[in-house]
């Protein structure tokens, strides 16, 4: 039997163990019964992203963006669908780089929209720039895999 993934629920921060064969059952969270999984990208500030990172088992696509980013903009609405085609087997969270400097800096962000792939609490690939929704799941998995 393969071992459980650790969850961190998107509302209250509970880590959560979930059977692999169960992720895409809908889960919630036995702290506060939020589903685990909301189909969208969460917006985290440093605090929960260090928790999801180093408590959380899945990887995680994180979206390095500003407000007044135009590509970000333009970016949001792709990685919001991603969310779709990547979860239950990704956490997907956005970064606001104006609001979260220290993690911009902590990861040397030069220039946005930037995606980081993180897997066992580690960097594992990062890609600069507007991608497709088709080249963003695809760079996710074989990263992930790699």
């Amino acid at each position: 039997m393969s071992e459980p993934e650790i969850l961190i629920c998107p509302i209250c921060d509970a880590a959560n163990r979930v059977p692999r064969v169960r992720l895409a059952d809908a889960p919630r969270c036995g702290k506060c019964k939020a589903a685990l999984f909301e189909g969208k990208p969460l917006a985290l500030d440093a605090r929960r992203f260090d928790r999801l990172i180093r408590t959380g088992s899945l990887p995680v696509l994180v979206d390095f963006w500003a407000e007044w980013c135009g590509p970000c903009k333009a970016m949001a609405p792709t990685f919001a669908a991603a969310a779709g085609d990547l979860e239950p087997g990704f956490r997907l969270v956005k970064i606001d780089t104006e609001a979260e400097q220290t993690l911009a800096h902590r990861y040397a962000i030069r220039s946005i929209p930037t995606l980081m792939l993180v897997v066992g609490g580690r960097e594992v690939a990062r890609q600069s720039g507007v991608m497709d929704r088709a080249s963003l799941v695809r760079w996710a998995r074989v990263a992930a895999a790699g």
